[in-house]
């Protein structure tokens, strides 16, 4: 079992950062590929970024490439999510998502754990 806990979202400017974090409780973490996604509203929930088990492969949707990093600090059981030159299109409910597998994927339903969200509000 792997519980997962976001944190670092808020109210931000257009072209601001925020930093997003995901903690995870168990010590299978390392086991888990990791991944951000965001749902806005009365949109379907996508795939933002990926990063494998061990942090060597990462992953991006095309609109964030070059904007959104996403990390893994396997030691404390942590994920990251930094984000710059925020757009008001990238505001979203963002969620981490946890996969038990030694690839990864972009689709919602190949996750096994879920966390609970946290809330990303870009200003124009």
């Amino acid at each position: 079992q792997v519980q997962l806990v976001e944190s670092g979202g808020g109210l931000v400017q257009a072209g601001g950062s925020l930093r997003l974090s995901c903690a995870a409780s168990g010590r299978t973490f390392r086991r888990f590929a990791m991944s951000w996604f965001r749902q806005a509203p009365g949109r379907e929930r996508e795939f933002v970024a990926a990063v494998t088990w061990n942090g060597d492969s990462k992953y991006y949707e095309d609109s964030v490439k070059g904007r959104f990093t996403i990390s893994r600090d396997n030691a404390k059981n942590t994920v990251y999510l930094q984000m710059n030159s925020l757009k008001p299109e990238n505001t979203a409910v963002y969620y981490c998502a946890a996969a038990y597998t030694t690839t990864w994927s972009n689709e919602a339903n190949q996750y096994n754990y879920w966390g609970q969200g946290t809330q990303v509000t870009v200003s124009s």
